[in-house]
């Protein structure tokens, strides 16, 4: 087992087992919800499908990284995944619009907390000089599971309909809180819950040490949205009946190069492989827009997979390095809540600039690629500012 890396261990494998499942969890619904909720009458409401989930994972990532900071990693993991189970367990029960969309809303806490602790608990377990790296692997088995999960769901909701997936889907949650038992928590000296944890002073909503790469994180994931919101329909339009292929074909891209964009911004630094990911994400973006075969479409998925494969390992490393030990998880959900805004957002634009007309691809998807170039361009200007600072001192 030379070929794995040090901090490889028994516990950061198990972790990295449990954030696959979590995320093949609520991923492998994704691709049936749009029609799911078109049957109970909510055609028009589909960007809500995507928004609602991201904005309460965004309102809950102060909390959660308040909490793991306070009472530990573990418990703010398994609270996500037990919110996947009931909104899974859930969803066969709702019959309007109304509660389809208040359920997306309330599904959302699960993402608003488990990736927060279990990044975090990354980097309590794995030295400095390999973080980027280890977010690489970590993100891998996430990806996966984001692979899986819309590959899976849209075969299981395509034979057995859309109330097996929805079980499926919840089993796969509890399975992801069996493994997180096996761990031991990483916080020293966790303290108890208590409702006053909750209260948030100003301070602890937003870490400003990390507003540079929330920010860029911000506008490349404006992309995301639009792709979780659109690309169903695409497919549809362009005769692809598995509604998740495009989804495994992007996710399975990004696998192996995370790896390797991790180790790059260990040796390279962060901001350049930022670059390189941004104008990718640009360029799928233009591709998957104007695409009228499924040669091309799914050739932008792979160009998308690609970007998101440098993008997610090197954001987290990049905003872990500037955050300091002890805000940790408050550093991680700020990070997290530029996110769930930039996915959001983006849901929200595309969804109202679709306006259920295929015609309308190529300016939705294009709208997208401009978000990702104005990422670009903040990038080079951090890059060279960091080369004017270090000149000045030269001088000095």
């Amino acid at each position: 087992m030379r070929f794995l890396p040090p901090f490889f261990t028994l516990d950061y494998f198990l972790l990295c087992m449990s954030s696959f499942l979590f995320f093949s969890s609520f991923n492998m619904i994704i691709p049936e919800l749009p029609s799911y909720l078109s049957s109970l009458g909510g055609e028009d409401y589909k960007g809500l499908i995507i928004a609602l989930f991201t904005l309460s994972a965004g309102l809950s990532r102060p909390f959660s990284g308040k909490l793991a900071d306070k009472i530990g990693r573990i418990p703010v993991m398994v609270f996500g995944a037990v919110v996947c189970i009931i909104a899974s367990l859930a969803y066969p029960i709702v019959t309007s619009v109304a509660g389809f969309l208040f359920l997306r809303f309330m599904h959302g806490f699960s993402t608003g907390f488990t990736p927060t602790g279990t990044s975090a608990y990354v980097a309590d377990i794995v030295p400095f000089n390999r973080r980027g790296e280890a977010m690489g692997i970590q993100s891998l088995f996430g990806s996966l599971g984001m692979a899986a999960g819309p590959a899976t769901g849209g075969y299981i909701g395509s034979i057995w309909g859309i109330q097996p997936l929805f079980y499926t889907s919840a089993f796969t949650a509890i399975l992801s809180i069996l493994i997180l038992i096996r761990l031991k928590e990483t916080v020293a000296k966790p303290e108890k819950f208590h409702p006053k944890l909750l209260k948030l002073k100003g301070d602890e909503v937003i870490e400003k040490r990390v507003l540079a790469p929330s920010l860029v994180l911000f506008l490349t994931v404006f992309s995301f949205g639009a792709v979780l919101t659109i690309i169903p329909d695409f497919s549809e339009h362009l005769g692809i009946l598995n509604k998740g292929l495009f989804f495994a074909v992007f996710t399975l891209s990004s696998l192996g190069i995370r790896i390797i964009a991790g180790r790059a911004s260990d040796k390279y630094g962060r901001i350049p492989v930022m670059l390189v990911a941004c104008l990718s994400m640009g360029i799928a973006m233009f591709l998957i827009g104007f695409a009228e075969s499924k040669a091309m479409f799914l050739f932008g998925g792979v160009i998308f997979g690609c970007s998101v494969g440098m993008n997610s390992p090197t954001i987290s490393a990049w905003t872990i390095d500037l955050s300091l030990d002890k805000f940790r998880g408050r550093a991680l959900a700020t990070m997290y809540i530029a996110m769930e805004s930039g996915i959001g957002v983006g849901a929200l634009v595309s969804g109202y600039v679709y306006a259920n007309k295929s015609a309308n691809f190529p300016l939705v998807f294009s709208i997208a690629g401009i978000f990702s170039l104005a990422a670009f361009g903040i990038l080079l200007f951090l890059r060279n500012n960091q080369k004017d600072r270090l000149n000045a001192k030269d001088h000095e």
